[in-house]
């Protein structure tokens, strides 16, 4: 921890779930999709603390540590985020790892393919990518599947690893994603799919609990997780005060925060982390 005249130092690594995509003010570089009311923005401020927030949307654990990360429909792209963590950093907040298992991309899809237009332009393209196939006499292009589990607590870990060798002072906490899918969630009310699929993303938010839980355990001496999935099912999506934002075409057409925190969320993230750091300190 800093000296007695030293500022407290905090970086942020990590997603969209830490960026705050749809959450004014959009802060640059605007490719980020990064709010400056963030949950590292909102508890550097609660601590005053010197805040360098490295978060993109987007980013999977990759672009933490080995892949520069390029921005789509933008010629703006950025270094792996370690590259510029302050090695003198006293917490570290880090929320990655949905977009290596297609944990809200799958929601956003299927949301998407729910609505008239996203029926009708799925159709097309699924017509282009056959007709191209066929003229090409080359199989559909294949994406690569999510990772299992084991595969993502590895992967986190290994990220761990290369924060705290970067920092080895910091604290590292471990934020997990706000809950979106809650028990008040109901099919075709609160979101556009089906019980099938929501209890389909149900189970991949599981997986990436569990691969934070399983990444966190064996690096307690500096590394912490903060269980805010759990401590957020009764804001998820259908209850009275949800933390996350819904799916509908106005949200679309603003560019709000769809399946992703509101300001209610980060507010709530930043309070949570605020009394971890201030447990961890007394």
């Amino acid at each position: 921890m800093p000296t007695q005249n030293k500022k407290l130092r905090i970086a942020s690594l990590g997603s969209s779930f830490a960026a705050g995509p749809g959450v004014p003010p959009q802060i640059e570089p605007r490719a980020a999709m990064r709010s400056g009311q963030n949950y590292p923005h909102l508890l550097a401020q609660q601590l005053n603390a010197e805040i360098t927030d490295l978060t993109v949307s987007g980013a999977t654990l990759l672009n933490i540590t080995v892949d520069p990360q390029s921005v789509l429909f933008s010629k703006k792209s950025f270094p792996v985020q370690i590259s510029n963590l302050p090695e003198d950093a006293d917490i570290i907040t880090i929320t990655a790892g949905g977009n290596d298992i297609n944990y809200i991309g799958g929601m956003l899809y299927d949301a998407w393919v729910a609505t008239l237009p996203g029926a009708i332009l799925n159709t097309i393209m699924q017509g282009v990518r056959a007709l191209t196939s066929a003229v090409s006499s080359q199989p559909p292009a294949q994406t690569s599947d999510p990772l299992s589990p084991s595969e993502m607590a590895e992967r986190l870990g290994g990220v761990l690893d290369e924060i705290h060798k970067r920092a080895p002072r910091a604290r590292i906490f471990v934020v997990e994603y706000l809950a979106v899918l809650g028990p008040d969630t109901r099919p075709g009310q609160d979101i556009p799919f089906s019980q099938e699929k929501l209890e389909h993303h149900r189970g991949v938010a599981s997986a990436l609990q569990q691969a934070y839980a399983v990444a966190a355990e064996s690096r307690g001496n500096w590394c912490e997780r903060v269980p805010v999935h759990e401590l957020s099912l009764g804001h998820a999506l259908g209850s009275k005060e949800p933390w996350v934002g819904g799916f509908d075409l106005a949200s679309v057409v603003r560019r709000g925060p769809i399946f992703h925190p509101n300001l209610d969320g980060m507010k709530a993230v930043a309070s949570l982390l605020l009394e971890r750091v201030q447990n961890d300190r007394s």
